[in-house]
């Protein structure tokens, strides 16, 4: 049994899959035929793998910070596995990326349980089948089964070097086979865009752990002129792919399939322990979404519309026209989406330790639908991916100014003074001044006992952190943030804005305590409270 895939292993395999996919998106992109030819299927999976890299990186990092000063290895290959699959699935696009989610979270169950990729590779291609409602051949299915049949065929003590090049070989051979396989590949003369992008993922992983990049599939083009989104190369579907996560227990989600089912096709729904991932080509999209909302709590949710008349404006409706400029904010609670939505702004959320990836940055910019947009990330984990998602929309000809937000209080500051009648760089300017200007805090409950800039904490201290750094530690809310707020004070500061989350204890008292503080000890500053709602951190502190 193959025993040195490790977590350094695994952190390879996902940066050197992003970069392989990085640069063969737009060549899986112009073979993407089914089962729509809507040329993203390279798209999709890069996205999905940026993803799954980003809750990998997240690991690292939690370990590193928890590991000052106590001398231990890296993170066990298990949390990692698990990780990476939970990534893929919050962040899966696409038919293909949806799939590629459950292979990933196949081949993470057997690896965390026996450090087993044999058997990894074998689960991950019975949970991605069972998880399409109708499955065919000459797809990232037969891909993916070929990849598992072949590493089975390696000797029980194989290491996962040898292993690795086994699957990628038979996925390598069923791939060329897919034409003559699936009828619509055959006429347009390409193999599956997914299986392809399946192999690119497999020879990322040879790489990962040989350290030798395996032989490459020849380029597949099609034969005759690029394929384009709705070209006719496979038959007339349904007009919306809808796509959405999904908190639901089994039960639910298996009568959810029944009637997504019913109502259109491509339907694929993975996941597990009470989160799900549901794709479905559908041509009522709201009836998709209604059923999502019957079985559970649906949210990022994504439509996007198939019609080839509507992107090329020949005989459909042409689109609503681009407002002047809009803003689009990433926030950290469903509380502070409303304020800010209400404020006009186009809102992404970030659940607790799941950030948004580029492609959630894009859908909103676009979906803002303006000529001119300012994106407030409101965190710095996220400067870099903000900054991918800008450069993407920048060449659809969307002019997008990023301002570093590194907290919600200062997203908030900026949208305050946010004129849309001023010209685009005096706008910018005032919102990235008001920005700055703004210090923020936060509350945190330590989890596990830790050296911190202001000491060591025991699990279940309350952390008072300062433009992220610890600056108080605790054991009572109230008091931590009272704490806090005189920290910042004393610097000055003309208005306090406070951001209570959902699970705080008493909420109501403790904002109330620390507004009749503020008013008590600093006569010349106002105070203002918000509700974070739900997925919001304990509390959250701005001064400016």
């Amino acid at each position: 049994m193959p025993q040195n895939l490790d977590a350094a292993a695994v952190r390879i395999w996902c940066a050197l899959a992003l970069e392989a996919l990085g640069q063969e998106r737009e060549e899986i992109d112009a073979i993407n035929v089914y089962p729509i030819a809507d040329g993203d299927t390279g798209t999709n999976l890069y996205l999905t793998v940026e993803s799954a890299i980003q809750a990998v990186e997240a690991v690292f990092v939690a370990h590193e910070t928890q590991a000052v000063g106590v001398g231990s290895g890296g993170p066990a290959v298990a949390d990692v596995v698990r990780s990476m699959a939970h990534g893929a699935l919050i962040g899966a696009r696409g038919n293909s990326g949806t799939i590629l989610a459950q292979l990933l979270r196949g081949l993470a169950e057997r690896i965390a349980a026996a450090d087993d990729l044999t058997g990894g590779l074998r689960r991950a291609a019975v949970l991605a089948r069972e998880a399409v409602a109708h499955p065919v051949e000459g797809t990232i299915l037969t891909v993916a089964a070929a990849a598992a049949d072949a590493a089975r065929q390696t000797p029980p003590d194989a290491d996962a070097a040898t292993v690795a090049r086994a699957a990628y070989e038979g996925a390598k051979t069923a791939l060329a086979a897919t034409p003559g396989q699936l009828a619509v590949l055959g006429r347009a003369g390409v193999v599956d865009a997914g299986g392809r992008g399946l192999l690119t993922v497999l020879g990322a992983l040879v790489k990962a752990v040989s350290g030798e990049a395996p032989a490459p599939l020849a380029s597949v083009r099609p034969a005759g002129p690029p394929i384009t989104a709705g070209a006719s190369c496979a038959d007339a579907g349904p007009a919306f792919e809808v796509i959405y996560l999904l908190e639901a227990d089994d039960t639910a989600v298996a009568k959810l399939r029944g009637r997504l089912d019913a109502l259109g096709e491509s339907l694929v729904v993975v996941g597990g322990d009470g989160l799900w991932n549901v794709h479905v080509h559908v041509d009522d999209a709201g009836a998709a979404v209604e059923a999502g909302v019957e079985a559970g709590r649906p949210y990022r949710i994504r439509i996007t519309h198939f019609d080839p008349a509507i992107d090329s404006g020949e005989g459909a409706t042409q689109p609503p026209e681009r407002t002047q400029r809009a803003v689009v904010v990433v926030l950290p609670g469903e509380g502070l989406a409303d304020l800010c939505g209400a404020a006009g702004a186009t809102t992404v959320l970030a659940r607790p330790g799941e950030p948004p990836a580029s492609g959630e940055l894009v859908d909103a910019i676009r979906r803002a639908h303006a000529r001119e947009v300012v994106l407030l990330p409101n965190s710095a984990e996220l400067r870099h991916t903000a900054a991918a998602a800008v450069e993407q929309v920048r060449g659809e000809g969307i002019r997008v100014a990023l301002i570093p937000t590194r907290a919600a209080v200062q997203g908030i500051a900026a949208l305050a003074v946010h004129e849309p009648d001023r010209r685009f760089d005096e706008d910018v300017v005032a919102m990235t001044a008001a920005a700055g200007a703004t210090r923020y805090a936060e509350l945190a409950v330590a989890e596990r006992q830790s050296w911190t800039s202001a000491g060591v904490c025991q699990a279940g201290d309350v952390l008072g952190l300062i433009d992220g750094d610890v600056a108080v530690i605790g054991t009572d809310v109230t008091a931590t943030a009272t704490a806090v707020l005189d920290r910042m004070l004393a610097a000055g500061g003309e208005l306090v804005t406070l951001i209570l989350g959902q699970d705080v204890p008493d909420a109501t008292e403790v904002g109330a305590h620390l507004e009749r503080h503020v008013r008590d000890a600093y006569l010349a500053v106002d105070t203002v409270v918000y509700e974070g709602g739900r997925g919001s951190t304990p509390l959250l502190i701005g001064v400016e």
